[in-house]
């Protein structure tokens, strides 16, 4: 067993630990308090969409990302609270006019092994989704891909860990040097502090996100649905208890603050013209965080001596973190 002190408990931070605190001892240090509101993974849509990320990311990437699926099953068994899962693929569509932007997306998009994309018309979208029924007359439907409750996840996996008698450590700024963490030695030391790590990883940037969280009682889509638009792309991820993710895929800034005005009015308008039902729903939140990426918006690992840092997961956090994870940790740890 070996004494492994994990830096930050975002995203990455918890799936290592969850991979971890069967076998080795662990201590958690993380700048947040417990509820990790800074964790862009907090806000995130927790879509695992291979096929669709495979667009804008080279195919091992979007490989990696069916591994997770499989992963995913795995982490989420063995939590003691149940944490939605759900692989019933994602369903793609546009306006009339927009059907440009839908063919392109159609064309860039990399086969995945057994899995290809169906083309669809007005009547088997309606069948897919009946509540899209005569909406749409156009779509795509993406067999593979699904998605999880991400809050859920974090309230589950931090209970989890408490149960193992993890050791933890909030709302603490932390000082690595050689083989300690703020003074105490560890065989093992796993950075995974995403954008936190910004001070000595001086190719990080920051890659903004914008979602809102919105409950609307009137609207019962059953699985992630992307609108594809030449302005404001937009996806819809349905939680639990008629709540809904709608968000945009990425702004390329590093800016900090609230959602912008024009964020939402477009976030808010093209979700109401999916569905009509989202006039009445309510807006539970409005946030944004930063994405931690490189310039080549890989994912990284990253060994010295003891100190294994794992970063730069892009927008494809909850994608890849699992694979990424057991790849950075196997030949150590696992």
């Amino acid at each position: 067993m070996a004494k492994v002190a994990i830096v930050g408990f975002g995203l990455v931070g918890r799936v290592a630990a969850l991979m971890l605190s069967k076998a080795h001892a662990l201590t958690i240090f993380e700048a947040d308090d417990e509820r990790t509101l800074q964790s862009v993974g907090t806000l995130a849509a927790a879509m695992l969409a291979p096929m669709a990320e495979s667009v804008i990311c080279e195919a091992d990437l979007a490989l990696k990302g069916l591994e997770s699926m499989t992963l995913w099953q795995t982490l989420l068994a063995e939590l003691d609270d149940t944490v939605m899962f759900q692989q019933q693929g994602t369903l793609v569509v546009a306006h009339h006019q927009d059907k440009g932007d839908l063919l392109s997306f159609q064309q860039r998009l990399k086969p995945l092994k057994e899995h290809s994309v169906s083309v669809l018309n007005a009547t088997q979208i309606g069948q897919f989704e009946p509540e899209l029924t005569g909406r749409f007359t156009q779509g795509l439907f993406l067999p593979c891909e699904g998605q999880l409750d991400n809050q859920a996840f974090y309230t589950a996996s931090y209970r989890a860990l408490l149960k193992q008698n993890v050791v933890f450590h909030f709302n603490v700024s932390v000082s690595m040097c050689q083989q300690s963490v703020n003074g105490e030695n560890f065989d093992w030391i796993i950075d995974c502090r995403g954008i936190g790590a910004k001070e000595i990883m001086q190719d990080l940037r920051g890659v903004r996100g914008e979602v809102a969280r919105v409950y609307a009682k009137d609207v019962s889509i059953t699985r992630p649905v992307r609108l594809m638009h030449p302005r404001y792309p937009i996806y819809i991820a349905p939680k639990p208890n008629h709540e809904f993710v709608i968000g945009a895929t990425e702004i390329e800034s590093q800016d900090t603050g609230p959602v912008t005005v024009r964020s939402t009015l477009e976030l808010l308008s093209a979700a109401y013209t999916v569905h009509s039902g989202f006039a009445e729903g309510r807006v539970l939140a409005l946030r944004s965080g930063l994405r931690p990426a490189f310039k080549d918006n890989r994912p990284r690992i990253s060994r010295c001596g003891n100190v294994i840092e794992i970063n730069g997961l892009y927008r494809h956090g909850f994608l890849l973190a699992p694979s990424v994870v057991r790849e950075a940790l196997s030949e150590v740890l696992l």
